[in-house]
């Protein structure tokens, strides 16, 4: 794939999804603020899902950046 050696896989079925657990769901975050896809982060598709959740939550009460312009 095009993909670097950056075999990112996060991994957790775990670790209760909370949009207050900053550091945690920074790990389902790109360097640019994006989400990361599952086939990165090895989430099922229902945990995916809570984990955006959680992520745009965060956004809101502006404790996680929104994903910038791609160049930035």
């Amino acid at each position: 794939g095009m993909l670097p050696e950056r075999r990112r896989r996060v991994i957790d079925d775990t670790t209760p999804v909370d949009w207050k657990n900053v550091e945690w769901l920074r790990r389902f975050l790109s360097e640019r603020g994006r989400m990361l896809p599952r086939r990165m982060t090895g989430n099922s598709l229902q945990r995916q899902r809570v984990i955006a959740q959680a992520i745009k939550r965060a956004r809101h009460m502006a404790l996680l950046p929104f994903a910038g312009p791609e160049g930035s």
